[in-house]
């Protein structure tokens, strides 16, 4: 009875493990992609530049709200059925063109 309860546990926290991971390349994805958004990169760099830090298959976002880059990256966390959680992080920065101009 102890066995599998303690491979299951294991197998939960391989699967946190895995999950945690894949939100942290979310994070820095979002991050990188805003961050050469801001240095007015074109859009297809930026979105390269996301997209080589994101997990697999994770979807990138870009857009320009007035003064600041938003990045967003959506993924997939690994596991089947209730365990693939949606993972998702944001990041903005302002852009470079817009420092220092008066309104």
């Amino acid at each position: 009875m102890v066995i599998p309860v303690l491979l299951l546990f294991a197998l939960a926290l391989v699967w946190a493990l895995m999950a945690a991971a894949a939100q942290i390349r979310c994070v820095d994805a979002a991050r990188a992609g805003a961050r050469a958004a801001a240095r007015s990169e074109p859009e297809a760099q930026v979105l390269a530049v996301a997209r080589s830090a994101a997990p697999d298959r994770a979807r990138v976002h870009l857009e320009r709200a007035g003064e600041l880059w938003r990045v967003r990256v959506d993924a997939q966390a690994p596991g089947l059925g209730p365990l693939a959680l949606t993972l998702s992080a944001q990041a903005a920065a302002l852009a470079e063109d817009a420092v220092g101009v008066e309104p």
